[in-house]
């Protein structure tokens, strides 16, 4: 295993790294809407989906990956009401094919964010 970790995304608030490789499979910790140049949670829900999707592509990047990479994707929301307006930004990151995905709502996130998402990532 290998450890990915980039400057350009929050790091790790526990024993955890950013993103693990073995292989051609990377696994990115899921990421909260920490913006990483300040350390400080953006607000509200757009701002924090958008954040989440910058630091995972900052990730993705420095295991010279994208979003085209991403089989599988997990969402933890702490609103499930806020589901339509996270599809309309997730979308803007996906093509089809998409990858596989669930959206869980959970009672609390790390930071109380709004929003948390991880991936599994592939280079073929």
């Amino acid at each position: 295993m290998k450890a990915i970790s980039t400057t350009k995304a929050p790091a790790a608030i526990g024993p955890y790294s950013q993103a693990a490789q073995s292989g051609n499979l990377l696994f990115v910790s899921g990421q909260l809407p920490i913006d990483p140049q300040s350390g400080n949670m953006v607000e509200g829900f757009e701002a924090q989906a958008k954040m989440v999707f910058a630091n995972l592509q900052a990730i993705l990047k420095e295991a010279g990956m994208s979003f085209a990479n991403v089989i599988k994707a997990s969402v933890f929301l702490k609103d499930m009401n806020d589901f339509a307006q996270l599809n309309q930004i997730y979308a803007g990151y996906f093509e089809a094919p998409f990858p596989a995905r669930e959206a869980i709502q959970v009672a609390r996130l790390p930071k109380d964010a709004l929003v948390e998402i991880s991936v599994i990532a592939v280079k073929e």
